[in-house]
């Protein structure tokens, strides 16, 4: 049998058509690596310092030389 394209093997009755080439598909495997990464913390250390009034009790002592005579005590106590 022929149909003018070559003999009729295997139910192929049609000649070998170019290729039609597909633009590709691309298919991404993602794989993660830790990676560091240095982060640094600042602290800052504030002393603050504050007066706080505490009492301080002084005491103070004066000494008052004070002079009678004995005749106006006898005065006082003849009156009554």
């Amino acid at each position: 049998m022929s149909n003018g394209f070559g003999s009729y093997t295997g139910g192929n009755c049609c000649p070998p058509a170019k290729e039609i080439i597909d633009p590709p598909l691309y298919i991404f495997n993602h794989f993660y690596h830790p990676q560091e990464v240095p982060i640094v913390h600042t602290i800052e250390i504030i002393n603050q310092h504050h007066c706080v009034p505490i009492p301080k009790h002084i005491i103070r002592s004066e000494t008052k030389d004070v002079f009678s005579s004995a005749n106006k005590k006898q005065n006082k106590s003849k009156r009554k």
